[in-house]
């Protein structure tokens, strides 16, 4: 249960970012409110999920999770590039993911 709080907190983080971006600055209402509310459900997923785990594995975990859903997030919906440097840095991301 803890895992998939902690996965699902990591796509709340990652979906609201892409909220963020699209606030514009927090010049777009609609935008800002979702980003805000799905950065505070995540907040409280990863606070229960934080429960039962070591604090600086599960935190570790939900920034690499929410990193390649993120980058997947930018690439699908914004048309950002994938160059082989990004790529890199999400290998690097992966391998460092604590298991």
């Amino acid at each position: 249960m803890a895992l998939t709080q902690l996965i699902v907190a990591s796509v709340f983080y990652a979906v609201g970012g892409l909220f963020m971006k699209l606030s514009n600055g927090l010049s777009r209402p609609w935008p800002t409110l979702a980003f805000s509310l799905l950065f505070l459900a995540g907040a409280m997923l990863q606070s229960l999920g934080m429960r039962g785990a070591d604090m600086g594995v599960s935190y570790v975990f939900v920034l690499g999770v929410e990193a390649l859903v993120a980058t997947g997030l930018s690439v699908a919906y914004l048309h950002e590039g994938f160059p082989p440097s990004r790529i890199a840095a999400v290998l690097l991301v992966v391998a460092g993911i604590p298991r």
